[in-house]
């Protein structure tokens, strides 16, 4: 055999773990509603529970059992006005607000309409990881679709770690990295629209594996829109690390993929997943209107 060799730190071919649940997790059906999976690992559609009435108790806690397992439920034609949305995101805690996203007609739902600023499109990442707190999760309406394209991807960053090398696994455990909300935005905004907000969101760490609660499971916690570096090494070793993390939410394996109506929502786990918005419609419309669930510190 002639000499051959593949660059080290990649996404290599072969199989994969693709465990959607803990071990030790007991699987029950839905007994309140339909759950259709949309992906091995993540992502499923809920049919049969109507967003725009008060959730009772007993359907509140089988779609959070959804959430922590599916890490991204869909829900569609659901047509919720800004106070319906609240209410339902409200069933998982206490809302938050970006003060660097556009509003609707609600202070508490932001508005990203992608006529007018491209935000966080074409590129993975969780949501204001540069929170010391950063969100629990999202809820978010497609308001307006544009006639072909749009589609929003998810991926088990559970899975992700899964799949890492042991060597790897090793390295980053205990491992916590520096977040900061400048690199992501500054993609979009220029530095006078920035800088006021620098005091209010200083750099923050956190654990580079993160495990939630409940489910106590290892995730990845790095994204390539906020995370700047590993704490404690050398900054080629850091980075190195840092794109190999990165690419993890690339394998399809790990991932679902959206395609929206108007009127459809999404709910989904911030500390388990990440998002990808697809910008392959322009000069089309799309807008969306998110509501962000406040969270807690990650450990």
């Amino acid at each position: 055999m002639r000499d051959h060799r593949i660059p080290a730190d990649g996404l290599y071919e072969g199989p994969r773990e693709l465990r959607r649940v803990p071990e030790g997790w007991t699987d029950r059906p839905c007994e309140l509603f339909e759950m259709v999976p949309r992906g091995r690992v993540i992502g499923a559609e809920i049919h049969g529970v109507d967003l725009s009435r008060p959730l009772d108790a007993a359907v509140r806690a089988e779609l959070d059992r959804a959430l922590l397992e599916w890490k991204v439920l869909f829900f569609r034609e659901q047509h919720l006005t800004s106070l319906q949305q609240r209410a339902f995101a409200g069933h998982w805690g206490e809302l938050e607000t970006n003060p660097l996203l556009a509003t609707g007609d609600d202070p508490e739902v932001a508005r990203l309409d992608r006529s007018a600023v491209p935000t966080f499109e074409n590129v993975w990442h969780a949501d204001v990881t540069f929170r010391e707190r950063p969100a629990l999760g999202a809820v978010l309406q497609l308001r307006e679709v544009p006639p072909v394209g749009g589609d929003t991807l998810w991926a088990d960053m559970a899975a992700a770690y899964d799949n890492l090398p042991e060597e790897v696994k090793e390295r980053i455990e205990g491992a916590r990295a520096v977040h900061d909300f400048i690199p992501g935005f500054s993609r979009f905004y220029p530095p006078e629209r920035l800088a006021p907000h620098q005091d209010r969101f200083p750099p923050v760490e956190h654990p580079v594996v993160r495990r939630p609660p409940v489910t106590g499971r290892r995730t990845i916690f790095v994204n390539a829109s906020f995370t700047t570096r590993i704490v404690g090494f050398a900054q080629e070793e850091s980075d190195r690390l840092l794109r190999l993390l990165f690419q993890q939410a690339h394998a399809p394996e790990f991932q679902v993929r959206y395609s929206w109506r108007a009127g459809d929502v999404a709910f989904w786990d911030n500390r388990a997943a990440q998002h990808y918005a697809v910008n392959d419609y322009a000069p089309h419309r799309r807008v969306a209107e998110r509501v962000a669930i406040a969270g807690d510190r990650p450990h």
